[in-house]
């Protein structure tokens, strides 16, 4: 594993537990602990995380990770997501995304969607998001059509948030919603570290003819301090093959279909 590569992995670490230990960090990560240590330290200087005696806790000013530290984590699975969820749009739908890697995977799928790229008078494709990396990936193509909430931005996890958002989004509807999530569980839902952006993520969810949220199987099982919602406003789950048949089963009884995404040939299962 290279450096930025398991310093991606440190931090996702500390994304999912808030705090780690040196020699727990390096049993995992598969290296000894003076090397870990000085990745802890080269981080502590980029104000990513704070040290600890003997190890180390998320920055006090990063409720969440930069983006452009996690999208190589977990890449094969937030593909295969995306690549699922992409198979659910349609020519000519207004689709929501929230911000996170696991949407902006989804994004990626989109735009480079034959059907979507063709030249044409109008747009094919509206996405409606509040995240400005997806909207500057976007934008450059003249065959789907942007439309940026606007709002208060966050500078760890790009996206829009507050009564700016929130105003826009009432004024609008989607035909289908993708929704990230930093946790997911079968009696929480979908949840994420942050309330002002759950309020958003929500809003966008419930102005959609149908709500799916997204996160790989890592994501399971973790509860994070501000819940967006379950079935209550979401109709489907996707997430990759690495869910375990009994935990389907328990969000599949709480109203919520399942999609396991494969990481073969983008085929997924229900």
């Amino acid at each position: 594993m290279k450096r930025h590569e398991r310093m991606n992995a440190l931090l996702e670490l500390l994304g999912d537990r808030g705090r780690v230990e040196v020699e727990e960090a390096a049993t995992e990560l598969e290296v000894s602990a003076a090397t870990m240590r000085r990745d802890m330290d080269a981080l502590a200087e980029q104000q990513l995380l704070t040290r600890t005696r003997g190890g180390a806790v998320l920055s006090s000013v990063a409720y969440d990770l930069p983006i452009r530290y996690k999208h190589a984590h977990r890449s094969e699975e937030k593909e295969a997501v995306a690549r699922a969820a992409a198979k659910l749009v349609g020519r000519g739908d207004v689709v929501g995304l929230s911000g996170g890697t696991t949407t902006t995977a989804i994004a990626r799928v989109l735009a480079t969607r034959p059907d979507f790229a063709e030249a044409g008078p109008q747009p094919h494709l509206t996405i409606v998001t509040n995240s400005l990396n997806i909207a500057n990936e976007l934008a450059v193509r003249p065959q789907i059509k942007i439309v940026l909430t606007g709002g208060v931005a966050h500078s760890r996890s790009f996206e829009l948030v507050g009564p700016f958002s929130e105003l826009v989004l009432q004024q609008i509807s989607v035909d289908i919603a993708f929704i990230g999530a930093n946790g997911m569980d079968p009696v929480m839902g979908a949840t994420v570290h942050d309330e002002a952006e759950a309020r958003v993520n929500r809003l966008m969810a419930e102005r959609a003819r149908r709500a799916v949220v997204v996160a790989d199987s890592s994501k399971i099982g973790e509860r994070c301090f501000a819940r967006v919602g379950d079935a209550d406003v979401f109709d489907t789950f996707i997430t990759d093959g690495g869910v375990k048949e009994a935990t389907r089963r328990e969000f599949s009884d709480r109203g919520l279909r399942v999609v396991a995404a494969r990481l073969t040939d983008g085929d997924s299962h229900g």
